[in-house]
């Protein structure tokens, strides 16, 4: 009996997440179909391109700040809060750092230590006006954050400028001061290159500090106090204050850990360009949270999620390449997954609460008897 729920509980872990890949795989074989391309063609390009080694260490590049803007997500995700600035707040963190790093000159770990401790104070500072504002005037966070994803921008459009290097036309090469070598992340490549040579990707060593993001998610909500003082006030913040749990103090500091979070999102392009430029990558705050919603909430099930995303990400390159089907294809298959996903997470959480009522039923007609 314990063997048979301990498989149903699996089975409704993963029907969701693994049903919407396959619906997406099949509805995007329908749409390939309709549009004159081939889907095994194409699906067969997708999949060989991500088995290759560079392809690989470019996928992991990619998933690292997704998985990074997930946990910052899923931070607010737990306490019922939808942080929808994590754009705003990675991007305001990068400048910042960027600047910082760029400015100074110090042995190696203190640079670094100095960059990842910039970009989580101007991030967690910039969700912490979101959180003031929902917790002293009541302005709904949601629009507090998306206000200031604009706001965010452009004060940066106006610091890249101020702050471009010295010498540099403005036109052409508007950025900050170039980082010296003593405050950029080692890269990883010794890992990669056990597999074999590559040549044109670099495995970013900022890898390692999602790493430590992840696990200091999972320990902090899972075994801490404040963790599970933070996961009861957004399951049923009533009963979490009437236990003592006060909801603003837990607004707050969830907005600060998840800004804090959110500002280390952008640090792997700072890493990877030794400054901030114009060109700075974009949309990441957004995609974190498709990742987070499509993960659960769970540092593994974001993990999972990010690689998705930028495994969806390589293939456009490819297919782009190739010709085997329309580059949009890829976006068509995120929508699908995310709200495939979704209603299947819905459907699993009303099929659980069933579950739970049939069990209390049966425990309270075995006390009657």
């Amino acid at each position: 009996m314990i063997e048979q729920s301990t498989t149903r509980r699996l089975m409704m872990q993963f029907a969701a997440p693994v049903g919407a890949v396959v619906l997406s795989i099949v509805m995007s074989a329908f749409i390939l179909m309709i549009a004159g391309s081939n889907p095994a063609t194409a699906y067969g390009d997708m999949l060989s391109h991500a088995f290759k080694l560079e392809t690989s260490v470019s996928m992991i590049n990619r998933a690292t700040p997704l998985y990074i803007s997930g946990v910052a997500a899923a931070i607010g995700f737990k306490m019922n809060i939808f942080n929808i600035g994590v754009e705003g707040q990675y991007r305001m963190a990068a400048i910042f750092a960027a600047y910082v790093g760029g400015a100074i000159a110090l042995p190696g770990i203190l640079h670094i230590g100095l960059i990842l401790v910039v970009a989580m104070m101007v991030g967690g500072a910039w969700a912490g006006i979101a959180g003031a504002l929902n917790t002293e005037r009541g302005v709904n966070i949601v629009i507090s954050t998306i206000m200031l994803n604009g706001i965010a921008l452009g004060i940066i459009a106006w610091l890249v400028r101020s702050w471009q290097a010295e010498g540099e036309i403005v036109v052409v090469g508007v950025g900050t001061e170039p980082i010296d070598d003593s405050g950029l992340i080692p890269n990883l490549n010794f890992i990669p290159e056990i597999f074999g040579d590559i040549r044109s990707e670099e495995l970013t060593g900022v890898l390692v500090i999602a790493l430590v993001v992840g696990v200091a998610y999972h320990v902090l909500l899972n075994r801490t106090v404040f963790g599970y003082d933070l996961r009861s006030s957004g399951l049923n913040p009533f009963a979490a204050r009437a236990g003592g749990v006060p909801p603003k103090r837990m607004i707050m500091v969830a907005m600060l850990m998840s800004g804090a979070v959110g500002g280390l999102v952008g640090i792997a392009e700072i890493m990877d360009k030794a400054r901030y430029d114009p060109n700075f990558v974009g949309f990441l705050g957004f995609n974190g949270i498709s990742v987070a919603l499509l993960g659960r909430n769970h540092p593994a099930g974001i993990a999972v999620g990010a690689l998705l995303w930028a495994f969806l990400d390589a293939s456009s390159d490819i297919l782009q390449v190739t010709g085997a089907a329309p580059k949009e294809i890829v976006d068509i298959m995120r929508g699908v997954i995310l709200l495939s996903a979704v209603i299947g997470y819905e459907i699993v959480r009303r099929i659980r609460v069933r579950d739970e009522a049939a069990q209390a039923a049966a425990r309270l007609a075995e006390v009657a008897a």
